[in-house]
C-alpha cells in the first residue's frame, strides 16, 4: 500500500541541501505540505542565505507539490515560533517535524575549543528541543504527531575528534526515550534516524572518498519518511546506509544482585558478569524513570 501524505503538513529542518533536501522533497512529492527550514549557512554554522531553501521549495512546488521557505535559525527560538505561528496561520496544523539541521566542528576534545562544544549543542540540541518544544501543544491538541531526531553512530558508539558532535546525538537519543512516553497518550510518536550518507558535512571524512553515489542521501530518506508516517513506531533509533536499513538500542543485562552489603571487592569478583551482555543474559526493557 502507498504510503501517502496527503493533508498532512511537516516542517523539515536544514533542508536546504544534503539529508534534509531530500526528505522534504520525498514528504512533497507524496502529499505533504513542506515547510523547507535551512538558514543556508556553512557546515561549521556560520553565514546564512535564504537561497537553497527557497531552490527546494521550488522544487517541490515545480513538482506539483505545495511548500513554503523559512529561513530561521534552529538555534533562535523567537524565530522558531515565528515560522510555527506562519505555518499555522497558512495551513492550520503541524503533523510532522523532522529535526535535522546540524553543523561540524570537529577536533580532538584536548584541542577543542569551549565555544564550538556549544555551538554543536546549540544547533543540534538545543535547535531540536527548539522545534519540538514549539510544535509539541499544536500536536498534543490535534492528538497527532510524527517527530523524526537526527542522531549519529558518533553518538551511539563514538567517533574520534567529534565529543562535541557526539554528546549532542546521544542527548537526542535521551530526549527522545522520554517523549515516546510523555507523547503515546495524544499519539505523538517520536523516533530517530542515524544516517550515514555523503553531504557536504561528511565529504572530508575518512572513508567517504567517492562514496556520493554508494553514500547517497536519498537512501536515507525512505526511513526517515516511514518515520514520518501513520505506521512509525515508537522510540526506535533506525540506522540508514547505503539502501541497508537497521536498529540500534540501548539495553541493561541482567547483572548480578550482590545484596545490600555489597563491597568494591564484590565488584571486582563479579566485573565480568556485570559488564556481560550476552544475549542470554535476558535484556530488560526500562520504560520508567530511574
Amino acid at each position: 500500500m502507498s504510503i501517502s501524505f496527503e493533508d498532512r503538513v511537516a516542517i523539515v529542518t536544514g533542508a536546504g541541501g544534503g539529508l534534509g533536501k531530500q526528505h522534504a522533497l520525498e514528504l512533497g512529492r507524496r502529499g505533504a505540505k513542506v515547510v523547507v527550514n535551512d538558514l543556508g549557512g556553512s557546515v561549521d554554522g556560520t553565514g546564512g542565505s535564504a537561497s537553497a531553501a527557497e531552490q527546494v521549495a521550488q522544487e517541490i512546488v515545480d513538482g506539483g507539490g505545495t511548500a513554503v521557505a523559512n529561513g530561521a535559525s534552529v538555534t533562535d527560538l523567537a524565530a522558531v515560533e515565528q515560522m510555527v505561528e506562519e505555518t499555522m496561520s497558512r495551513w492550520g496544523r503541524i503533523d510532522i517535524a523532522v529535526n535535522n539541521a546540524g553543523i561540524l566542528r570537529d577536533k580532538t576534545f584536548a584541542k577543542m575549543e569551549l565555544e564550538n562544544w556549544h555551538a554543536v549543542m546549540d544547533v543540534h540540541l538545543t535547535g531540536s528541543l527548539n522545534v519540538t518544544k514549539c510544535v509539541w501543544p499544536i500536536m498534543t491538541e490535534q492528538n497527532y504527531g510524527r517527530l523524526v531526531m537526527t542522531t549519529s553512530t558518533s553518538g551511539l558508539f563514538g567517533n574520534f575528534g567529534q565529543s562535541n558532535y557526539g554528546a549532542a546525538k546521544l542527548g537526542l537519543v535521551g530526549f527522545m526515550n522520554t517523549l515516546r512516553l510523555e507523547g503515546a497518550k495524544y499519539n505523538i510518536f517520536t523516533n530517530c534516524i542515524a544516517p550515514i550518507a555523503a553531504t557536504r558535512m561528511t565529504v572530508d571524512l575518512p572513508g567517504f572518498e567517492d562514496s556520493e553515489e554508494r553514500l547517497a542521501p536519498e537512501l536515507v530518506t525512505p526511513a526517515v519518511v516511514f518515520l514520518c508516517s501513520d505506521q512509525a513506531p515508537n522510540g526506535r533509533i533506525i540506522q540508514a546506509m547505503g539502501g541497508r536499513y537497521y536498529s540500534a538500542d540501548v539495553r541493561e543485562n541482567t547483572g548480578v544482585d550482590l545484596g545490600t552489603s555489597a563491597t568494591v571487592e564484590d565488584i571486582a569478583a563479579n566485573i565480568d558478569t556485570i559488564l556481560d551482555m550476552a544475549e542470554n543474559q535476558g535484556i530488560l526493557e526500562r520504560t520508567h524513570h530511574r
